[in-house]
């Protein structure tokens, strides 16, 4: 914010107790020998480097988390990284992750196969948000949904991360990896109170607290917790949310340990399913009212977790530093759901749906424990890393398929009674009970260096992760062993940078991909397959990318040139399930942030994407377009602060998504669609108090459209976009 204002200067002080902090300077120096004063710095993972600061406009950071290489300014960094602030996400009011990376043209969000679960397209490839790292550390939040009170980052890395960041357990990431970082205490007493209200009769009210205590302000608490209930803007649906999280941080001279623990408890009543098309259908049916809702209404989810972490570094020496970080989540997840299945189309939208309850109880367990350094060889300086990580996960699940078929319409729904579990339902073990059904173990090691030559102008990134998995699935009704899977591999990264000058940069780097390989089905169209069960070597995936960075004064921008393939597999003339082609995503991704002139702030840009199965084994899928990947997306918004009006700035975001297909033939066509959202925020102070105003407006035009295809590898359901949505909100700072 400007400084012309005692209500700016108010907002200047409000934004960078957000950011990083650093405590009042020491007493005088006495002539008596003391220890070294510690600086304390707002990190949120305590390490030596803290946290970013924030790029001019304050909507990004200047750096991000590379994985085990540490937080790297983006100049002297070859991988794509854009670091999403705090300050962003309270003035676009986004209340979960999905809200957040709207903001990213690089990324679409859709949600899960048969559940409410937010899914993510990076760069054309599906990362679920139970494979979302927090603070370093995959699949410790909860599983479905993740509230924004409960980080201050939103890290996005673009590509392939097997060396930075491991394989991912879920099996995804291979387009790219999002790390939330926790909120840590700022160096001043933060009291924070905000209320709000939304469509439906949404309301919000959440409270964040924090306090640095000791010598030098060495130890801080902070606290938040929400609570959200009420309708949405889509009738008769539901929400209700409750969540609070701890994090606390000390630091000593050599010794830096933080932690966090969580709770979110997370109910949706009657929420609108996902949408399914029958084979043998011809065509996409046009999106219903975007207000409208097809759930049954007996239909419900709910999810608990409690979560928590513990990481700390210390300084061996003034080169040498250990860390070590641990995490866990123990959750509980029930539902019954009804999702919809058009199957004649005529234009009435006649469609089935079908009772389906799940159950599920998850045990995530996960560490890792690492050495970085420096030093030099004559002219070439060295900043090596040697780093290992364990993860363990227990799934225990059961289900309820109920096999007969309710009758209903895509643009006329009928409302059925909840049909009981009984003769016509399919178990799959006890809902009351379930038993253990996946089990997952990860082990890696990994090593690398990054060289730099040249008075730090060439830098080149050298590494390898040697990675083990080990995966068991179990029955649901006895929990005997039905299989195990065991496979091990090293995944190689290289990447080189070239800093032209202070403000540009270009880079290039190779990175590959790791998951396991897909099993076997029992029979393809109809007929047995020899090798049923056969789980296939693992998949890599191989990403090369180069591009150029920009930071000029108040505005920075990227322009990045990729291609990324992914193995295949099919069932071939011999009835044999075997690895052959790929998908081929090439693409060039434009992304521009910071302040374009005084008061104007920018930040989005457009992503190109050509992805296409390659050698599928069927004339009719070869060489069409991956399910649920457009050729062209956008997301474009800019913030005005009206000088003529004191405290006052306006913002507008458009956001664009190209057609794409439900269809791995692309006979089933999803059309385009473009949103405009707005908003507006007014800081003023009352009675010595800062107090932020917020509104805001999405889907300003109610477009009736398909937000997404796709979402689950092979599977194009589709779903319907969220309507026009008011959203209010007054924060008041103590």
């Amino acid at each position: 914010m400007r400084t012309r204002s005692r209500a700016a200067c108010i907002a200047t002080a409000a934004a960078l107790s957000q950011g990083p902090a650093w405590s009042q300077s020491a007493a005088p120096v006495d002539p008596t020998p003391t220890l070294r004063t510690v600086t304390v710095n707002a990190s949120a993972d305590a390490s030596a480097q803290g946290l970013s600061p924030e790029y001019p406009g304050g909507q990004v950071a200047r750096g991000g988390r590379a994985g085990i290489l540490g937080t790297r300014d983006p100049l002297a960094s070859p991988f794509s990284i854009t670091s999403y602030t705090n300050q962003l996400i309270q003035d676009r009011q986004a209340r979960g992750v999905g809200e957040v990376l709207q903001n990213d043209p690089g990324v679409r969000v859709a949600r899960g196969f048969g559940n409410f679960q937010e899914s993510y397209f990076i760069r054309g490839f599906i990362l679920n948000s139970d494979d979302v790292a927090y603070n370093g550390l995959f699949s410790l939040l909860p599983r479905q949904y993740i509230a924004t009170e409960l980080f201050e980052r939103v890290e996005v890395l673009r590509g392939a991360s097997a060396f930075l960041t491991g394989a991912n357990p879920g099996g995804g990431g291979l387009g790219g990896a999002v790390n939330l970082l926790p909120k840590r205490a700022p160096a001043d007493p933060l009291t924070r109170v905000t209320v709000g209200a939304a469509s439906g009769g949404q309301g919000q009210v959440a409270a964040d607290i924090a306090r640095r205590f000791g010598p030098d302000g060495a130890t801080g608490i902070r606290v938040n917790a929400a609570y959200r209930d009420g309708g949405t803007a889509v009738d008769e649906e539901r929400a209700r949310l409750g969540v609070v999280a701890v994090g606390l941080d000390w630091r000593s001279r050599d010794v830096r340990l933080s932690g966090d623990i969580g709770h979110q408890d997370h109910r949706l009543r009657r929420t609108r399913p996902n949408v399914s098309i029958a084979p043998g259908v011809a065509s996409v049916p046009a999106p219903p009212d975007a207000s409208s809702n097809f759930a049954q209404p007996w239909s419900y989810s709910n999810e608990r977790d409690v979560f928590g972490t513990l990481r700390g570094e210390w300084d061996l020496t003034p080169a040498i530093t250990a860390w070590a970080a641990y995490g866990l989540r123990r959750s509980e997840e029930a539902n019954s759901l009804a999702n919809l299945t058009v199957d004649n189309l005529g234009g009435t939208g006649a469609a089935r749906t079908s009772r389906f309850d799940n159950a599920r109880e998850d045990d995530v367990d996960t560490g890792e424990l690492g050495l970085r350094g420096k030093f030099r060889t004559g002219s070439v300086g060295h900043e090596w890393v040697v780093a290992a990580s364990a993860f363990s996960l227990d799934s225990r699940n059961a289900f309820a398929f109920d096999l007969f078929p309710l009758r209903t319409s895509l643009y006329a729904p009928t409302a059925h009674p909840q049909p009981p579990l009984g003769a016509t339902t399919f178990f799959g073990g006890t809902l009351g009970s379930p038993l253990r059904t996946t089990r997952t173990r990860l082990q890696s090691f990994a090593l690398g260096d990054t060289l730099s030559m040249m008075d730090d102008r060439l830098l080149l990134t050298l590494g390898v992760r040697h990675q083990r998995l080990d995966l068991g699935s179990y029955d649901y009704t006895t929990g005997t062993q039905l299989s195990r899977y065991e496979a091990q591999r090293n995944s190689p990264a290289a990447g080189i940078v070239w800093k032209a000058s202070p403000e540009l940069s270009v880079y290039a780097n190779y990175v590959e991909g790791l998951t396991q390989g897909e099993s076997a089905p029992a029979s393809a169209a109809g007929v047995p397959v020899v090798n049923a069960g056969e789980s296939l070597p693992p998949y890599v995936s191989k990403q090369k990318e180069v591009g150029v960075k920009v930071q000029r004064g108040t505005l920075g921008g990227s322009l990045a040139l990729f291609s990324t393939t992914r193995p295949r597999a099919y069932v071939n003339a011999a009835s044999v399930f075997t690895a052959g082609g790929e998908d081929r995503h090439d693409g060039l991704e434009f992304n521009v942030f910071g302040e374009a002139v005084r008061g104007v702030k920018l930040l989005g840009g457009a992503t190109w994407l050509s992805a296409k199965q390659r050698d599928t084994g069927s004339a009719a899928t070869d060489g069409r377009r991956v399910i649920g990947v457009p050729r062209f997306q956008a997301s474009v918004g800019a913030e005005w602060e009206v000088r003529a009006v004191e405290g006052l700035a306006l913002d507008a975001r458009v956001v664009h998504t190209g057609a794409s297909y439900a269809d791995a033939a692309n006979t089933l066509r999803v059309p385009g669609w473009t949103r405009l959202d707005l908003g507006a925020r007014y800081l003023m102070e009352v009675g010595g108090r800062l107090v932020s105003l917020r509104a805001r407006i999405d889907n300003v035009g109610d477009r009736n459209h398909w937000a997404s295809s796709g979402g689950f590898p092979g599977a194009g359901y589709l779903v319907v976009g969220a309507p026009r949505t008011f959203s209010l909100s007054a924060s008041v700072d103590f």
